[in-house]
């Protein structure tokens, strides 16, 4: 990065954070058409508008804001490397945004968060819980945890385990619809499913050796699997959930696993982030701390 696009960041920088051309430049010693000239040679050079004009204030497009948030960890990059090189005593710190599914954030990285913050106090997190599946660029998101097969996206990665799913149900709803032997048994019971467009309506089992996509239905979708544990402890039906998710409930009794024979499903699970020769020492420090705990989560169940 050359000194002028720094500058240029820092001067991008200042203006969204004052909402108007006048007041960054009087903190940058520049003037307001000085300062608004150079937000428009960026804009020529990308080919997008980064900022909304209007005679109150300033706003960031959507496009202003990606820039924004990747000129501020290019710039913390920079002035860490340069703290390192130098033979400072580099502190992690910033600002690290984690997305993960409801289920794993809940029951597996909350946990390590009172450690985590205690041993670095000046890293913020950020956290997204969703069953959705967002690009960590767009999304601005530094690490996500991801389970199954990850695709060719250019994404590091690091490998955390497996993760085994069971079918669970009530104890009250099993008593009014009977137990399911065999796979072929889930014809007659309501299957929990999701509504997220990566979401397919079958379940992996295993039929005379064989392992088959066996079609489900029900009359009930969520969107997430806190929501499904839920419905299933309320009696509502069948639910294909993580063993990690319902562990508890299955130990106090609230759920009953059924079919465990039959379910051939267990899924890779990683934290991925974007891909550089080095992750900023924020992203390490959390990766560093968060992935041995993980796996020892993970290879409980």
């Amino acid at each position: 990065m050359t000194d002028a696009r720094a500058w240029e960041m820092r001067v991008f920088l200042r203006v969204a954070a004052r909402g108007a051309f006048s007041a960054a430049g009087r903190e940058l010693g520049m003037t307001p058409s000085a300062t608004a000239k150079l937000i428009t040679r960026i804009e020529a050079r990308l080919g997008v508008r980064l900022v909304e004009r209007s005679t109150r204030r300033l706003r960031l497009t959507p496009e202003g804001e990606v820039y924004r948030e990747r000129a501020e960890a290019l710039l913390a990059e920079l002035e860490a490397m340069e703290a390192e090189l130098a033979g400072q005593a580099v502190v992690p710190s910033g600002l690290v945004r984690i997305n993960s599914s409801i289920p794993f954030g809940r029951h597996c990285l909350l946990p390590l968060l009172p450690d985590f913050t205690m041993r670095y106090p000046q890293i913020r997190l950020d956290l997204t819980f969703t069953d959705e599946v967002v690009d960590l660029y767009l999304a601005r998101v530094d690490i996500a945890f991801r389970v199954g097969k990850l695709g060719d996206s250019g994404l590091r990665a690091v490998h955390l385990g497996e993760v085994r799913r069971r079918i669970v149900a009530s104890p009250d709803y099993l008593a009014r619809r009977g137990v399911p032997r065999r796979p072929d048994d889930l014809v007659d019971h309501d299957c929990l499913g999701f509504n997220f467009r990566r979401a397919a309506a079958v379940w992996p089992m295993t039929v005379d050796g064989r392992r088959v996509a066996r079609e489900v239905e029900g009359r009930i979708q969520v969107s997430d699997g806190e929501t499904m544990r839920y419905m299933a402890r309320a009696g509502l039906g069948l639910a294909r959930l993580a063993e990690y998710h319902v562990r508890d409930d299955i130990a106090a009794g609230r759920l009953v696993t059924v079919l465990d024979d039959c379910l051939a499903d267990s899924e890779v699970v990683h934290a991925v982030y974007l891909g550089r020769e080095r992750a900023p020492r924020r992203i390490e420090a959390f990766l560093d701390h968060a992935t041995p705990r993980l796996r020892e989560r993970l290879r409980q169940g």
